[in-house]
């Protein structure tokens, strides 16, 4: 007798295989769509970049991104009223299966037109998912705090128990014990009394808490045209998503500068214009003013990111290297950002040794050229992870 053993199937894989074909196809199309939209995001981020609350805007806010609709390929019957072509019975000498293109003829004007064209459908997006994506892809490591720099912020617990209280923090639990408790021990109790019912009690405590603040600093002299300042902002505000990602509490602060400098709300920041001289010393002077006197350095951790073309005047020089040498040493991580036109190299600019000379020197600054969108991604890894490592 031949005892039959039922051996446990197996599959081979071959190492040629994609890693895109060992997937069902439902989970294919999924995958190709995540990708096509990812792409579509990307390529959109300028436009969705342009709203004038962009870095103050609320939690929450969503934006709506066009996004091509994708046909796979398929069989098609053929339609009845068509008529019969190549393929479909015997032919005869001399037909024509389908009229050639009238060479140099007119288009037609009015009317429909019977062209193939595409569709597509709006797919609206929370900004912080899109952060998120974007992130994944950088992959930066976090952010290294200063010891000691948090602040103690009020917060509610909850903390023992009381048999007064508003109903909305009755403990039910508790409350059927008391009463499971004061049965077990009378004869002909009622079943529940005043005396069973038990409230959650609220306590003020203090909680520490990691605390931030960033200072954004930009030129707006007449040499800052309309392009570098897109740059800018586009800097700033994924800068400002990275930190807000690793503290629970962030202040921001607009500075902008010709030869004098101002704090603006953020509208007035991304729209106002100046003309005149360009003075660095003067905005790096009233960050300084400012971090010293709203933000104790020991107790918040402060970056500035600072955004120019690189033109500086020349009588400035001494002035603005003393104001940064000043305010470096309060900042978790100095970062500049030359914006330049696409295609032009960066030079060594004013500013650009200034911030070069920190570096040396063993701060936390970097300098970084942008003329475009993948510049930005690049500006950020660097100063992320430089400061990680610092």
């Amino acid at each position: 007798m031949v005892r039959s053993v039922n051996r446990p199937s197996t599959c081979t894989i071959a190492l040629e295989t994609p890693w895109y074909k060992l997937f069902s196809r439902g989970a294919r199309d999924w995958l190709r769509h995540n990708q096509k939209v990812r792409e579509t995001v990307k390529t959109s981020l300028p436009e969705l970049l342009m709203g004038p609350d962009l870095l103050t805007h609320p939690r929450d806010r969503t934006v709506k991104v066009p996004i091509r609709m994708l046909e796979h390929a398929r069989f098609r019957l053929r339609d009845a009223d068509t008529k019969s072509g190549a393929g479909q019975g015997a032919g005869e000498d001399g037909q024509i299966l389908r009229p050639a293109d009238q060479a140099g003829g007119e288009p037609t004007k009015g009317g429909g037109g019977n062209e193939h064209g595409e569709f597509s459908f709006l797919l609206e997006l929370k900004i912080d998912d899109i952060l998120d994506w974007l992130w994944e892809e950088l992959k930066l490591p976090d952010l290294k705090p200063k010891h000691g720099a948090n602040v103690d912020e009020p917060d509610y617990v909850r903390e023992g128990l009381d048999k007064r209280g508003p109903r909305s923090r009755l403990d039910r639990r508790r409350t059927v014990k008391e009463a499971v408790k004061r049965r077990s021990i009378q004869e002909g109790a009622v079943p529940f009394s005043n005396d069973d019912l038990r409230f959650r009690q609220l306590v003020r405590r203090t909680t520490p808490s990691l605390n931030a603040v960033v200072v954004f600093a930009l030129d707006v002299s007449g040499s800052m045209q309309e392009t570098q300042r897109k740059l800018a902002k586009m800097f700033f505000f994924f800068a400002l998503h990275g930190i807000r990602r690793q503290y629970s509490k962030v202040e921001i602060v607009f500075v902008a500068h010709t030869d004098e400098a101002w704090e603006f709300s953020e509208e007035q920041f991304f729209q106002v214009t100046g003309g005149g001289g360009t003075h660095a010393s003067s905005a790096f002077k009233l960050s300084g003013d400012i971090i010293r006197s709203r933000y104790d350095p020991a107790r918040y951790n402060a970056f500035l990111f600072y955004a120019s073309d690189g033109e500086n005047a020349y009588d400035d020089h001494d002035s603005a290297a003393a104001a940064l040498n000043e305010l470096a040493p309060d900042l978790n991580y100095a970062g500049y950002v030359e914006v330049t036109p696409r295609g032009a190299s960066m030079m060594q600019t004013e500013i650009t040794a200034l911030f070069s000379d920190l570096k040396r020197r063993g701060l936390p600054a970097a300098a970084m050229p942008v003329s475009s969108q993948e510049d930005v991604w690049r500006a950020i890894a660097k100063f992320f992870t430089e400061q990680a490592e610092a």
